[in-house]
């Protein structure tokens, strides 16, 4: 009988139960508050690198254009944001627009979409071999096209279960500004191996 009245006494009894509920609830909002907070530092990152990428590609469009210079003030930008991160610039240059990301000319013979087994290709970026994308590194010259991608690495800010390193990627497309004669495309034939 005592057990009874014991028992039913502790199932009206609802002291300690905003306590339980709150340890129930707390983890979850609390990831969701993080990440909701990760998401909103992402973005405003990519904003910034994104914006110092655009500058750069600006600034090293003209003849006397550092190109060190202006990758150090993109990577000095971005670690504003994202201390921690790890930085890296590439540059292609090509003759015109419709170049980027095109191989060299070839007669695909057998039809496989390579170039090999002898196969003749032109070699219009003058380096000697086949290539599935025209351009060549670095800035180029006068009325070139450059195509300046930056990659940043970093750990989240915010620790989040099950997230590792997050990736950001800032692309710009310009053209160099005319301050000489543009090279023109190689001639050169050569056999695909």
């Amino acid at each position: 009988m005592r057990r009874r009245r014991l028992l039913a006494r502790l199932r009206r009894d609802r002291a300690g139960v905003t306590v339980v509920e709150f340890a129930l609830v707390a983890p979850v909002f609390l990831l969701l508050l993080m990440g909701t907070f990760e998401i909103g530092h992402m973005a405003y990152a990519n904003a910034v690198l994104s914006g110092a990428v655009e500058q750069a590609a600006r600034t090293a469009t003209i003849e006397a254009g550092d190109i060190a210079a202006a990758d150090a003030r993109v990577e000095d930008t971005i670690r504003m944001v994202v201390p921690d991160a790890k930085f890296a610039a590439t540059r292609k240059s090509y003759f015109d627009f419709k170049d980027i990301n095109r191989p060299e000319q070839w007669n695909d013979v057998n039809g496989n979409g390579d170039c090999d087994n002898d196969e003749n290709f032109v070699d219009e970026n003058g380096n000697g071999q086949w290539d599935a994308d025209i351009g060549t590194g670095g800035n180029g010259g006068a009325n070139d096209v450059v195509l300046y991608k930056v990659t940043v690495d970093y750990q989240p800010i915010f620790p989040i279960p099950f997230v590792g390193e997050q990736t950001l990627t800032a692309t710009a497309v310009k053209k160099n500004q005319p301050f000489a004669n543009q090279e023109s495309y190689g001639t050169d034939a050569g056999a695909c191996e």
